[in-house]
């Protein structure tokens, strides 16, 4: 049975028998619950160039690998949206549009083959190259807008996280001023140190004999929070290596950290500049997204009917004339609707095969040549699914 995460596309031959099948279809599925009669509607499916036997049996193996990958790519475009927008729904639905439709909407009023785009002059098999080709193109160009956003985004975390956590590890440029600083000085240096905070008495009576030829009483308590102080102390440079081991034994966090306005005023720029970068790509990403999901959804569509009406052939033969439904099922009753559906296009039984499919030892060659196609699950309609990925 099929998904109740779908919608289900159908094909039929279209003969004396199909007249009158899409009222009642409509009326029975609407008298399952209170959805509206949109919920099934008419798919187009054209009258392609047939082709050869050969040609449609190769399409039918290889079509289900394509629409493998053309769903993997909506639904691709569809999480870079999502991530983009926070997970937020109703900005997420103001996105996720086909031509400024929804995708209901698309699917359910009037669905018809774009025949300025795809030509259906051409073969099956120029058309599926086509839009293996635009598919390709999509993917190729999401993956490259993702890489180069994330790039960017990822650089912008980074110099966000320095200016977060404790003092033992947040940056210091917004927390040390030019007066913290010993400037110009040949001989001493300016060393800060992150205490923890239960050791600050420690760190009090222990600095100045830590080593040798610390500047007395230098010590300057700069910042705290509910983990360290960061207080800032006064040496000899010659000294400093010294000074280092020996707060590491006693569990004070020397910072490497000096002083220099010209690298803050360049860790701000840099700052400034990667956060109106991420912006603008976030920006462009979006919109590319947005247009690649109304395009790629489009395709996948597309392919959709394509292979509608390939197994068409293969199942009923010429004329190669079908008429397509497509139909959105109530959640609640999907085990109803297709019921009905199964008993409305039962009269299809006699020419479906499904007697050849059940009994399959004859030709033990045939089988091996076309196991995949018969191993697929079997009804007396054609049906193909467009999921829920959008949801």
């Amino acid at each position: 049975m099929p998904s109740d995460q779908s919608t289900w596309l159908i094909a039929v031959p279209h003969d004396g028998d199909a007249e009158g099948l899409l009222p009642e279809i409509t009326t029975k599925l609407s008298q399952l619950s209170r959805s509206s009669s949109s919920a099934v509607a008419e798919l187009g499916i054209p009258c392609f160039k047939t082709g050869t036997l050969d040609t449609l049996i190769a399409l039918s193996e290889e079509l289900p690998k394509q629409d493998a990958f053309f769903t993997s790519v909506v639904a691709k475009t569809v999480e870079a949206l999502r991530n983009l927008l926070n997970n937020d729904p109703a900005k997420l639905a103001q996105h996720i549009v086909v031509d400024e439709r929804s995708v209901d909407d698309y699917l359910l009023r009037g669905w018809r083959w774009n025949e300025g785009r795809y030509n259906i002059q051409r073969s099956l098999r120029e058309t599926v190259d086509l839009l293996n080709k635009e598919m390709a193109s999509i993917d190729n160009t999401m993956k490259s807008r993702l890489n180069n956003y994330n790039l960017v985004k990822g650089s912008l975390v980074q110099m966000q996280r320095k200016k977060t956590g404790n003092l033992s590890v947040r940056s210091l440029v917004d927390v040390v001023s030019r007066e913290h600083v010993v400037q110009d000085s040949e001989y001493l240096e300016t060393c800060f140190v992150a205490v923890p905070n239960v050791l600050k008495k420690e760190w009090n009576s222990k600095y100045e004999r830590l080593t040798s030829m610390i500047v007395p009483r230098s010590s300057m308590l700069i910042a705290s929070d509910e983990e360290y102080s960061l207080f800032s102390v006064v040496l000899f440079k010659r000294v400093h290596d010294e000074y280092v081991q020996k707060c590491r034994e006693n569990k004070f966090i020397v910072r490497d950290f000096v002083y220099s306005e010209e690298s803050i005023a360049k860790e701000r720029e840099d700052l400034s500049v990667a956060d109106a970068t991420e912006k603008e790509l976030w920006t462009e990403l979006l919109r590319v997204s947005r247009t690649n999901f109304s395009e790629s959804f489009q395709i996948l569509v597309h392919l959709k009917v394509l292979r509608l009406f390939v197994e068409s052939v293969l199942r009923y033969g010429l004329p190669a004339d079908y008429m397509g439904l497509a139909i959105k099922p109530d959640t609640r009753y999907v085990k109803k609707a297709f019921n009905i559906l199964t008993s409305q296009l039962s009269y299809l039984a006699p020419r479906s095969g499904r007697s050849s499919k059940k009994h399959k030892g004859g030709n033990e060659e045939f089988v091996g040549e076309y196991q995949a196609l018969l191993e697929q699950e079997f009804y007396d309609f054609v049906l193909y699914e467009v999921p829920w990925i959008i949801y």
